[in-house]
């Protein structure tokens, strides 16, 4: 639970209220404006209209060079960012032919396989000639080859599970793969922080959802109870069934789930558990085996496992593991197997080649030594930010870091004072996070060498003076001052 200083959150309001007021004010004069000129809507409603597009034209683009920032290389440790400008105020940013050379801190790079790697690139090199960039078709039809068909029993291997099934595209998975799972009838219970693809997800399944607060399996357990008792909305039927949604490491908050004791509460009430692993499969654990691995949790325990290639593995798509007989009803009845195009194969090279490394099967031992990194590296980061002051949200051994913004004029202010000294970072706010957690999520690779890191700490910490971010006192993580604060 994180807990905002008063003064913090009473000047982020006022910073919200300010920006709000201003725009409100110009909208009521651009409207007067307006209304002299002849409409070239032709009977048209607006197809841009409400809260979305004003917080877009009087909030979001006065700081949209913050985000999308193109690159002109790999995700690698290091990458290049291309230039841009605007000569109208941000409304629309060009592009120049001038790059910077940035540490990179923002890509979900965990690994390092995005970049070229002596086992990987040459077989997905050799696939590309083989295979084609494209299958030009569905699983269902001509979108099938001899590595999907590899692919998908080596991340059954990988995982634990006894068969899975790939998809071209991460989100895709969530959203849908639930419709399918779910229906009316149906209760979902879902982590109040659980990924945009998982909300959408539930709510295009006719299920009723349920939300528990983030991580938290007593209220989890309370809401089970509840709704069992209570039963389907009007009829009180008993439900047809009840699946729980959390996931392994929070995108948001870098916080690791409480996989066993969710699914102990799971258990009790004869609910099924979804594991979403975007971003812990491959990253943590001994043998990358995600948080099941880590937490000392049997795979057989979870009955939906999903996952993403395009964190750790270097690649795209995602998949969803399981048993034999819930991976065969989904290739009949899901739409993202029947009607989208299947993962590249070159793509799909890719996994399979990154697996190998991961186990140890390219005759090596760089997976084990990466995956020590990744560790080390993170774990160090996290301890030398909150020795800084930093207040910074997630859980050892996780590779994602939130770093506390809050106001809204720090977002903009510090992502381009880390910009101006090579530092790429990654700012994050509503409406991705509730209006008054905007943060910087850092992201931390096994690429990153321990002068990386040093280079990195140094810049932020003196951003972090310059923008006044750092609310603890420094180097006494014990003294967090907890008085005055509220909580969210």
């Amino acid at each position: 639970m994180i807990k905002i200083p008063y003064l913090t959150a009473l000047s982020t309001y006022f910073s919200y209220g300010l920006l709000f007021a201003f725009g409100q004010f110009r909208d009521f004069f651009r409207k007067i404006f307006d209304w002299w000129h002849s409409s070239n809507l032709q009977g048209y409603a607006p197809i841009c209209l409400g809260l979305e597009d004003f917080y877009i034209r009087r909030l979001y683009l006065r700081i949209q060079d913050c985000f999308g920032r193109p690159i002109s290389s790999a995700p690698d440790a290091w990458f290049d960012v291309v230039e841009r400008y605007s000569n109208d105020n941000n409304k629309t940013l060009k592009r120049t032919s001038k790059v910077t050379r940035c540490l990179n801190l923002g890509s979900y790079n965990y690994l390092g396989f995005a970049a070229a790697d002596e086992y990987c690139t040459p077989r997905v090199i050799e696939t590309l000639k083989r295979f084609s960039p494209s299958t030009c078709s569905s699983r269902v039809d001509g979108g099938t080859t001899t590595l999907h068909k590899e692919l998908e029993e080596c991340v059954a291997n990988f995982v634990g599970k006894p068969a899975s099934i790939v998809f071209g595209m991460g989100y895709v998975t969530n959203s849908a793969i639930l419709p399918v799972l779910m229906g009316k009838g149906g209760l979902i219970i879902s982590d109040s922080l659980n990924h945009n693809s998982i909300v959408n997800g539930a709510r295009g399944s006719g299920a009723t959802i349920r939300v528990f607060q983030n991580n938290t399996p007593s209220h989890l357990e309370e809401v089970l109870r509840q709704q069992i008792a209570e039963g389907q909305p009007r009829t009180h039927r008993p439900w047809k069934k009840i699946v729980v949604i959390v996931e392994g490491i929070y995108s948001m908050e870098g916080e690791l789930c409480k996989l066993p004791e969710i699914v102990a509460v799971c258990k009790k009430y004869k609910a099924y558990v979804y594991l979403d692993e975007a971003h812990s499969i491959g990253a943590v654990g001994k043998t990358g085996r995600g948080v099941c691995e880590l937490l000392g949790v049997n795979t057989a325990d979870v009955d939906v496992m999903m996952g993403t290639f395009s964190k750790s593995f270097g690649s795209c798509g995602g998949y969803i593991a399981g048993s034999k007989e819930l991976i065969q009803y989904l290739k009949y009845t899901c739409p993202a197997h029947l009607y989208a195009t299947s993962i590249s194969p070159p793509a799909a090279q890719q996994i399979i080649s990154s697996i190998k490394v991961i186990l140890g099967e390219d005759g090596s031992s760089r997976g084990a030594q990466k995956l020590a990194r990744i560790r080390e590296n993170s774990n160090f980061f996290r301890s030398e930010l909150q020795k800084m002051g930093f207040e910074v949200l997630g859980d050892n051994d996780s590779p994602v870091m939130p770093i506390m913004l809050y106001n809204p004029a720090k977002i903009p202010a510090f992502s381009r004072e880390c910009l101006k000294q090579n530092i790429a970072v990654v700012t994050v706010a509503f409406p991705a996070t509730p209006l008054l957690l905007a943060r910087a999520r850092i992201c931390i690779s096994a690429s990153h060498t321990k002068e990386d890191l040093l280079k990195a700490l140094q810049v932020i910490s003196q951003v972090g003076d310059l923008v006044g971010i750092k609310y603890f006192p420094a180097d006494s993580e014990k003294q967090h001052q907890e008085q005055g604060a509220i909580k969210l």
